[in-house]
């Protein structure tokens, strides 16, 4: 006889409904449930803690790039709901935009589609004292473009010869050039878009490509695989960050940006605030001359 917790587990087998079906009025939710849902996550308090640690460091990183006036890029690439896009916020969060950005390209436009390949990446490239995160980058053309047969086998085979060239080109230059790969699994993938389904304030984030790319698991597989045969450089290797618990994921990858970039306190001067200077001339308008924001919290 096994205990109750046994019995219960024995129960929660995988459970599927149709997406997004209509009854009475109500949109009915998709469900799934995995017997070993939620296992080994880490602890959202110890997540939390170690998060405020790495933010500040964060910010000793921003202003070391900053004063030495640095070139950072940092390409995030995997599947979709791999977790790319969560920790890129949690990397900006404290970080000055000025100094920090973000690119997340579109789909090229119709001149951009005549252009060189790189060059619609290359006028987002930083300037000193700047770092740039691209939120998908040059690698839709090894990805997506050759799955979903967005280019001509000729493109894809010329962007894979030219890859490392041009990313050496860019080192060469002095641009620090770090490249990460989010691996996730096939059953946390699903378990993430069926949140983004239901979710109203996240459903923006699935697409019909993403929706698709399930169907097209496996040809990812390769693309990626072949990929990296062709652009895991010795000068540009890529880092891969395992995904399926989106907390750890974070913190390890945060922790290795950090590690990539040696950077030191900035010497600066101490802030001191003057006193407020106050005149008695000045007179407020009549706050009934100006237009407030309804207070209805």
């Amino acid at each position: 006889m096994g205990s109750k917790k046994e019995k219960s587990r024995e129960k929660e087998t995988v459970k599927k409904t149709k997406p997004a079906e209509k009854t009475a009025g109500k949109e009915k939710k998709v469900v799934i449930v995995h017997e070993d849902e939620g296992t080994d996550k880490m602890a959202n308090r110890l997540y939390e803690e170690k998060m405020v640690k790495l933010q500040v460091e964060l910010v000793r990183l921003q202003e070391w790039i900053k004063y030495k006036g640095l070139r950072v890029v940092v390409l995030f690439e995997g599947r979709d709901a791999a977790g790319k896009g969560g920790a890129i916020k949690r990397i900006t969060e404290s970080l000055n935009p000025r100094v920090c950005r973000v690119v997340a390209l579109g789909v090229p436009t119709e001149k951009e589609k005549t252009q060189w390949y790189f060059q619609r990446y290359v006028s987002h490239l930083p300037a000193a004292g700047e770092m740039v995160l691209f939120d998908r980058s040059w690698y839709n053309r090894a990805g997506v473009e050759r799955v979903m047969g967005f280019c001509s086998d000729a493109e894809y085979w010329d962007f894979l010869r030219s890859c490392p060239s041009f990313e050496s080109m860019l080192i060469r230059s002095g641009i620090i050039l770090i490249k990460y790969w989010f691996s996730v699994s096939d059953r946390e993938q699903e378990k993430r878009f069926v949140q983004r389904i239901n979710d109203p304030t996240r459903r923006w984030k699935i697409s019909p490509m993403d929706v698709e790319s399930r169907t097209r698991w496996v040809d990812y597989s390769r693309a990626k695989d072949e990929m990296f045969s062709y652009t895991d450089t010795k000068l540009s290797p890529w880092y891969v960050v395992e995904a399926d618990d989106k907390r750890r994921a974070r913190l390890n990858c945060i922790s290795h940006l950090l590690s990539q970039v040696p950077h030191e306190d900035v010497p600066r001067e101490t802030i001191i605030l003057p006193p407020m200077v106050k005149d008695k001339s000045y007179v407020r308008p009549p706050m009934s001359e100006q237009t407030f924001v309804p207070q209805k919290y």
